[in-house]
């Protein structure tokens, strides 16, 4: 059997609600009821409709004014006839098991159980089951809830004064959240705090970070006021009480009140009355909130102190989000720093190929200086393996479970380059839109290498040295004073004893960093060691291009050990690569080996100098053997043979077609 239950409010039927079989439907005030009745006289759980043995049944939940029936007060459980009438205070609800005999005198009309507003419709008086639908939850629709809306006008006069305020508190969170730094949080608490309570002036305290909570850390965040008097900070005493005893304070009729009130420039004191909130979260302070009031006509209630507390609450909510986003911020940088480092271990070979005696020599000094906390000085020419033995230092030393940081210090001008060592402050220069921690702070308790460090300015320099000293340094735009425990490892391939003579290099920086030296030799100056380290690499890029090759053929081994490798190590493996990609047969051939033309170091002092045993010839002979000399050990190159010569590329023209100088000439091994 079908049955609904017409609900009537006043003078208009407003809602139809079905009953459906083995549901009980409860009837009262609360929220939580299926029917909601907005009647004072309706208990918060008034009444319950439930069907019993086949008949639908009304029960009262021994309610304060009672349910009625027909004139009759209902006692316990009431069998419901289709036509009864229950009153529960001024509404009614009316138990049908035909909806048009509901309206049958026609007054009112009942709600569309479709309608997402509060418009009423009038049913149809052929209405059938299929035209009843469940009832609806959506009564109201919105897009933004009206509460996060800035109110354009006074507040509504006819809402109570705490639900002013919890709107306010409402939006303030939620500007609060959107806040990116303190200075904009204390500048939007301000606004709301003028807006809800009674004050003209007023300021945001914070402690300084890292400071303990005493009056004298509070450092003036944001401060208003809408007097002819700026504003003056809470006094020492006033924010010494708030901070020792944690509870918020109201101080009225305080003219004469020294410890209380403010002075302005002249001695005297304007405030009438003063509010001084703590910014706490638990058992962490980050500072006070402080309002007075300079108007006798405007004097701060205890709700205006019950509105600060809360604003003081929400804000230290609001700070300590922010705090925490900038510590996710910062690990979540070191994180990804030591995840390159870690990308960058996988990928480099820790091991140092060599079995020559020059090598082994280098393995006896690293296993000497890596248990050590000494500063060691890398020496070699570009491209030898510098970074790699400062990677077995650290490898081999009790910081081996920490990171190892390298930096360049050739690739990055002055102002990056302090940037990327002592990291920068939010704001410290166009572009530093966070904070980011610096090379020292992300190799904290493991290695830094300074690669090139004979490339770094004087100023540089000059900060280096104070943090090598075991000085703390402080973030570029920054004022807090940091301290790493950090080893450093320094390499070059520049002359610092020149440097530090011709005043490049600063004397005492070369003193604290040349503790140890390590000094890598140049490949050539070791060939015994080519033959491995091209099988080495030939093995290591075999397997990543997948290219089934057999080795060198012996003419290209042969030209291999031959080569002086002006590049070194570097070289040597870039020229492998390059080999084994453009290899056509089962070996590296010979013309698959693209070597350069460009001279060594040193490549003028290499040559064969004037015999021990004096043979008397003419300046011309002399010069001829020397610049046939110089050809060949460039490869011919007349433009770098004239530029080692110091003469012009016309003159060596010259003198070429004056010897009558060739290519078929004997060339030098080289």
């Amino acid at each position: 059997m079908l049955a609904y239950l017409v609900i009537r409010e006043g003078s208009k039927w407003t809602d139809v609600f079905r009953l459906v079989p083995g549901q009980t439907v409860t009837v009262g005030r609360a929220p939580t009821n299926q029917i909601v009745v907005k009647d004072e006289r309706c208990s918060r759980c008034h009444a319950e409709i439930f069907q019993s043995e086949g008949r639908w049944t009304l029960r009262d939940l021994d309610s304060r004014n009672g349910t009625i029936i027909a004139d009759s007060l209902v006692r316990g459980d009431h069998p419901l006839t289709p036509g009864d009438v229950i009153h529960i205070g001024r509404s009614q609800l009316a138990f049908v098991d035909d909806l048009s005999k509901a309206f049958a005198d026609g007054s009112g009309a009942a709600r569309s159980a479709t309608s997402g507003d509060t418009d009423l419709a009038t049913p149809q008086p052929d209405a059938t089951d299929t035209d009843i639908q469940e009832p609806t939850t959506i009564t109201h629709r919105r897009g933004q809830t009206k509460f996060l809306e800035p109110r354009a006008g006074a507040e509504d006069a006819t809402a109570p004064k705490v639900g002013n305020a919890a709107a306010k508190l409402c939006r303030m969170a939620f500007e609060l959240a959107k806040s990116p730094d303190p200075l904009s949080m204390a500048k939007q608490s301000l606004t709301g705090l003028f807006e809800g309570t009674s004050v003209d002036a007023g300021g945001v305290l914070l402690l300084r970070r890292g400071a303990g909570p005493s009056a004298e850390s509070l450092e003036v965040i944001a401060s208003r006021s809408d007097t002819d008097y700026p504003y003056h900070r809470v006094s020492l005493f006033l924010a010494a009480t708030v901070l020792r005893e944690g509870e918020a304070v109201l101080a009225r009729n305080i003219m004469g009140d020294s410890s209380l009130g403010v002075r302005d420039s002249k001695g005297e004191i304007h405030t009438t009355s003063v509010i001084c909130a703590p910014i706490r979260r638990g058992r962490t302070v980050f500072g006070l909130v402080h309002l007075y009031s300079t108007n006798p006509d405007r004097v701060p209630d205890p709700d205006d102190l019950e509105f600060t507390l809360a604003v003081a609450d929400t804000l230290a909510v609001a700070l300590q989000n922010l705090q925490r986003r900038q510590e996710l911020a910062e690990n979540l940088s070191q994180i990804r720093d030591e995840n390159v480092q870690l990308r960058e271990r996988l990928g480099v070979q820790s091991e140092i190929v060599g079995d020559s005696a020059t090598m082994r020599r280098i393995n006896d000094e690293i296993a000497r200086a890596a248990p050590t906390n000494a500063t060691v000085l890398i020496r070699g020419e570009s491209g030898v393996g510098k970074e790699l033995v400062a990677r077995a230092v650290h490898f081999n030393s009790p910081r081996r479970k920490g990171p190892f940081v390298c930096v360049n210090c050739a690739a990055l001008a002055e102002s990056i380059l302090e940037s990327e060592l002592f990291g920068h402050e939010r704001g410290a220069f166009t572009g530093a839109v966070e904070r980011k921690i610096g090379k020292f702070e992300a190799a904290h308790k493991g290695t830094l290498m300074l690669d090139e460090i004979g490339e770094m300015s004087a100023t540089i320099q000059a900060k280096l040295l104070r943090v090598l000293e075991g000085h703390p340094f402080e973030r570029v735009g920054g004022s807090e004073s940091l301290k790493v425990d950090v080893r450093v490892l320094a390499a070059t391939n520049r002359d610092l004893e020149k440097d530090v003579t011709d005043g490049r290099f600063r004397r005492d920086l070369y003193f604290r960093l040349h503790v140890l030296e390590i000094i890598v030799p140049a490949l050539r100056k070791r060939p015994e060691d080519i033959p491995q380290l091209a099988e080495y690499f030939f093995q290591r890029y075999s397997q990543e291009t997948a290219r089934k090759l057999r080795g060198f053929s012996p003419q290209a081994m042969e030209q291999l050990k031959r080569y002086r490798w002006p590049g070194n190590v570097r070289e040597m493996k870039n020229v492998i690569e390059r080999a084994i990609v453009l290899a056509e047969g089962d070996f590296v051939e010979q013309q698959d080996l693209m070597l350069s033309k460009l001279p060594t170091t040193g490549d003028t002092t290499d040559m064969p100098s004037v015999p021990m045993e004096f043979v008397p010839a003419s300046l011309a002979e002399v010069e001829r053997k020397h610049i046939l000399a110089t050809l060949q050990a460039t490869g011919w190159n007349k433009s770098q043979t004239a530029n080692l010569l110091g003469i012009e590329r016309s003159t060596l023209d010259r003198k070429i077609q004056r010897y009558e100088l060739n290519e078929s000439f004997p060339r030098r091994v080289v």
